[in-house]
This record gives C-alpha cells, structure tokens and sequence, in this order.
C-alpha cells in the first residue's frame, strides 16, 4: 500500500516536469486558484496574451512593486526573506508581499501548487522553492514574467493583465499607460480586497509609490532589456 502510494506520487512528479517543461511554450489551461474562483462562484474571466502584446509599462510595474530584483535573482530573494523572518521575531509588521514572495514564487505557487496560509503553507515550501529553480533554469526571466502577468488574480474571477485591462479601462493591455498598469498592479497582492474600479484606498494611495519607483528602476540596464 506504502509502495502504491509512492509509485503514485513518483508518476505524478515525473508529470509535473513534463507539464514544466511544456509551460515553457505553452501556457496553463487552468491553475488551482482559477478553478477556486470558478467553484467559489466569483466567475473566470481570462485572455491570455503574449510578450508583445503586454505594454512595458506592465512589465515595469510590477517589478517596481512585486520584485525589484527580479532581473538579478535566480529565483530568491534572501535578504528579503530574512528581514521578513527578522521582522516576525520582533513582531513588527511585514513588508511588503506577506512571505517575501519573489515573481518566480508567485508563479511556481500559481502553476504547480496551491494558494493559501495556514499548515499547508508549510507543506508548500519545499516543492515551491524546487519549482521556483526549476523554472528559473528552464524557462527564464522573460518567460516567467509573461506567465505571471497572464495567470494571477487582478480582480474577483479576473485572471491576467488583459482581461483586468479590459474589465477597467476597456483596452488592450498592450496600449495601457503608466497610471493604468500601476493601478492594475496596486491592487496585489489582495485584489478582491484592495480594488481598482471603483478605486479602493490603497490602490489610491499604492499607485504613485508604484509610479516613483517606476521611474527610479527603469533606467537599469537590466531592467531596460527585459521589458523591452
């Protein structure tokens, strides 16, 4: 029975890299959060988009916001991770992002695993930090980004930055501007709470700290390569 049992999880891994190595060109039929959105009856409404059809202001607000070191981390964040820990000891409030999640994480939790706190957060971390490498080695920066922005939640049952594009501002995500992907962006890592239309508090307040920090990261290099 034992035996069964791990034969079964043997085959489900082995599946779980081909998936992997498929999601490299392909993307996600569905995640786990958007089938929770659809049994939780907020709906499911998605359009997945290609890198160029994604504006670079896209690209760079949510560097700005979510992970600044985006493009020079292999996937970790670990001085992020420990102040986080730090912080947690001292009981003070967290950072921004409430477990210091990098973008890989965040797409290795959306693709492969599951959303959630609790236990089963703990029961999440080791194959999260080995998707989070993996598709850091076999996708790359380009890639995982683009997946990002095309399968997290951006509002109630909305998936994705064009159709969070056409639900607020009834254009395609590739001609957004500044102020709208900011908006948009503004309203992680709790969309259904922190909303964009109408616009809630902290997406007011969120959007021009997003838009200073816009302006103070796109003149890196790296930056600049990648969301080109």
């Amino acid at each position: 029975m034992i035996r069964s049992f791990f034969k079964i999880l043997w085959y489900l891994f082995l599946g779980s890299l081909v998936y992997l190595l498929l999601c490299k060109w392909v993307f996600p039929p569905v995640t786990l959060t958007q089938l929770g959105s659809l049994t939780a009856g907020d709906g499911l409404k998605r359009d997945y988009v290609s890198w160029e059809d994604i504006s670079p202001n896209v690209k760079l607000a949510a560097i700005a916001s979510e992970d600044q070191l985006f493009p020079d981390h292999e996937g970790f964040d670990w001085k992020a991770i420990e102040k986080s820990l730090d912080q947690k000891q001292t009981r003070k409030r967290r950072p921004r992002g409430a477990a210091a999640s990098t973008i890989s994480q965040q797409v290795a939790k959306n693709v492969f695993l599951w959303q959630g706190s609790g236990w089963t957060r703990y029961v999440r971390k080791v194959p999260e930090m080995f998707y989070t490498k993996a598709i850091e080695w076999v996708w790359g920066k380009e890639r995982i980004l683009e997946v990002y922005l095309n399968v997290i939640e951006m509002g109630r049952g909305i998936y994705g930055i064009e159709a969070a594009s056409r639900q607020y501002f009834h254009k395609s995500a590739k001609n957004l501007s500044r102020q709208e992907a900011a908006m948009i962006i503004a309203c992680l890592p709790n969309p259904k709470k922190f909303t964009v239309v109408p616009v809630s508090r902290r997406v007011k307040w969120r959007t021009p700290a997003i838009l200073r920090q816009m302006s103070l990261i796109e003149s890196d290099p790296e930056v600049r390569s990648l969301i080109r």
